[in-house]
């Protein structure tokens, strides 16, 4: 609406400008080179105005003139840009699509038309990539990394090139790079903080993580972070101990279910004479993670104290989370220092009907130290070898008595404490028992077991039921106890019976036991 109007007024006021002229006419008369020309004003205008319009034109035409080359260059060169882009096109599709002779095809196609383009050296690294011709891929990345809109690309495809071929240094400096060009690429900067923790730099893994924190979650950074602290205060320990101290508390307080945090926390607040705040610690972290390396340090709070005093402080550990196998075995570790036979043996009988090996281990050395016993000791050892596994410190198929913070593969943070491939296993039972079909004659009876041979049919059993998540509806293998196995279900609340027989040689029961040390 508004444009008609101002169409409107715009028409109105040329036509009262004509009529002005039309009404107040007048002439207008030109002398040049002895000529005299005389005419209206009007005539006069419309003259100029038409001279104008001439010069215009043929100023166009002669300009039109002056840049056709150009224009043809162009219109050439458009031509040629648009046919490179198709080529990058059909070659991205037949990467996508695993083609790989289409692939080089275009790609050739593509650098031939757009030399020097951003995606046709793309589509050529990843085409050289797809045909396994390193050299130029390489060629293709390092091109793409002296240019500045493609740098970061560039040295991504660098650092993936120096990983295949193993070379570590040169994947190190494209990560070391790219980090210091945009610190908040998450590759080059987790690439960076790995190089620098397997290299066992953990100020500089410190400096790379605050580098990292804009990319991470504010929880994956504080456990981090926590993790990080914790090694650089254990690289020094011994040389540092205060500087030591005080990393361990702010790992505390980044991540107070850090075991080692809270471990190594209470040992420093230990021996500097702070063993108030070392028991709240151990005592939080307890609650949240009953594990034995808590016990250990808030077992050893007071260097002083006697083995009584030590099981006392160890019970009241073990009530803040009652039910934990963690507790009984610390209190009956305790116990067993103490001499506390019975108390020792009060705190794992929960755990007797099926221990793990350390409960039947430690049930071994009671017997040891309260009877002297060597056929109950034999006992609980033989039930040891059977057992079912503790958990210990695991990364990557690699268990360590101690935790360490890189995993063997490089992963920070990598261990874990549980039991070793217990993720190794099936959902259901191997060996059930299902109905038989209504036309199938019924199943005899098992055979009794031989006398001679009870050993191996224990061990048929256990293997049925070590990786079997389900409990079967009915062994198809009886159970039969062997003569030194106490059995699965041999109601192990009291104690285990001594054999008849005299026990065997010494030294070869001493090497069998330093196996379970």
């Amino acid at each position: 609406m508004i444009r008609i109007v101002l169409f409107l007024a715009s028409v109105a006021v040329i036509a009262a400008g004509f009529a002005w002229i039309a009404d107040h006419p007048g002439e207008v008369a030109i002398t040049w080179l002895g000529y005299r020309v005389e005419t209206s004003v009007m005539v006069a205008s419309f003259t100029v105005a038409g001279l104008v319009l001439m010069a215009i034109l043929l100023w166009s035409i002669v300009r039109a003139i002056l840049r056709s080359p150009e224009q043809v260059s162009l219109l050439f060169r458009h031509r040629r840009a648009l046919k490179g882009y198709l080529a990058v096109s059909r070659g991205l599709i037949a990467i996508g699509a695993g083609d790989l002779q289409r692939a080089r095809k275009s790609a050739d196609e593509a650098a031939r038309l757009s030399p020097g383009d951003p995606l046709a050296l793309l589509l050529t690294a990843q085409s050289a990539q797809m045909a396994g011709d390193r050299t130029a891929a390489e060629r293709a990345f390092r091109e793409m990394s002296r240019r500045n809109e493609t740098k970061l690309l560039g040295l991504r495809g660098l650092y993936i090139e120096a990983q295949r071929r193993n070379d570590g240094a040169a994947a190190r400096h494209a990560a070391e790079e790219a980090a210091r060009i945009s610190p908040a690429v998450a590759w080059a900067g987790q690439a960076v903080l790995d190089y620098r923790c397997t290299a066992g730099d953990w100020a500089g893994a410190l400096e790379a993580l605050d580098q990292m924190k804009p990319s991470l979650e504010k929880s994956d950074y504080r456990r981090k972070r926590a993790v990080l602290l914790v090694a650089r205060a254990q690289a020094l320990e011994d040389s540092d101990r205060d500087t030591s101290r005080k990393l361990v508390l702010e790992s505390v307080k980044l991540a107070p279910n850090l075991v080692p945090a809270a471990a190594l926390a209470g040992r420093r607040l230990a021996e500097s004479g702070e063993p108030r705040k070392a028991r709240k610690i151990l005592e939080a972290a307890w609650t949240i993670n009953p594990h034995p390396d808590i016990a250990e340090s808030y077992a050893n709070l007071r260097l002083g104290d006697s083995a009584r005093e030590r099981l006392a402080r160890m019970q009241k550990l073990a009530s803040q989370v009652p039910g934990q196998l963690e507790g009984a075995l610390a209190v009956a570790r305790a116990a067993l220092d103490a001499r506390e036979f019975a108390t020792a043996r009060s705190a794992l009988a929960p755990y007797l009907s099926v221990p793990t090996r350390r409960v039947a281990t430690l049930m071994a050395e009671i017997e040891e130290s309260e009877h002297g016993d060597e056929g109950r000791v034999r006992e609980w050892m033989a039930r040891a070898m059977r057992a079912s596994g503790d958990p210990f410190w695991t990364a990557d198929g690699v268990v360590s008595e101690r935790w360490l913070p890189v995993s063997p593969n490089g992963r920070l943070d990598g261990f874990e404490w549980k039991v070793p491939l217990a993720e190794i296993g099936v959902t259901r039972a191997v060996i059930e028992v299902t109905a038989p079909p209504a036309d199938m004659p019924a199943r005899p009876e098992p055979a009794a077991a031989p006398e001679n041979k009870p050993a191996d049919k224990s061990r048929k059993r256990v293997k049925s039921n070590m990786f079997s998540k389900t409990t079967p509806v009915q062994p198809v293998i009886p159970l039969v106890h062997a003569p030194d196995d106490p059995g699965l279900d041999s109601g192990l609340d009291r104690d285990p019976v001594p054999e008849t027989s005299g026990p065997p040689a010494n030294d070869a029961w001493q090497r069998l036991r330093q196996l379970f040390r």
